[in-house]
């Protein structure tokens, strides 16, 4: 049963194909744990995605996640804190934030997500 300390919003990018294929695939593999996940499209939401104290051009470039107590959380901690709800991939999520493996995957991330937006036209200016 969820309760609502276990509830997490996740700001994602629902003009980018892939973002959703990703969304999707997590919600698949969550199966029940899934139900505690709020998924917000960022398009158009700038405003409110200030007031929570996220910049648009970030929520861009990075996985923002609100906990149930209101901290965001982004870039691979949001990552971390979404997969380690899930069974299947704890074990991802663990690895991920391994010292010698965060930093040079933070680094990937970025230049993929960089990459994406310059192809479609979207990257913050």
């Amino acid at each position: 049963m969820t309760t609502p300390k276990d509830q997490l919003r996740v700001f994602y990018d629902g003009a980018c194909p892939s973002c959703v294929k990703d969304r999707k695939l997590y919600e698949r593999l969550a199966g029940k744990a899934g139900e505690s996940v709020e998924w917000v499209d960022i398009t158009g939401r700038d405003d409110e995605l200030r007031q929570r104290g996220i910049e648009p051009e970030a929520a861009l470039q990075e996985l923002h996640v609100e906990d149930s107590e209101g901290r965001i959380h982004r870039e691979l901690d949001a990552y971390i804190l979404l997969m380690s709800r899930v069974w299947l991939l704890k074990p991802l999520a663990w690895l991920i934030g391994l010292p010698v493996i965060r930093p040079m995957l933070a680094k990937l991330y970025h230049k993929w997500v960089g990459e994406r937006l310059e192809k479609t036209g979207r990257m913050p200016r």
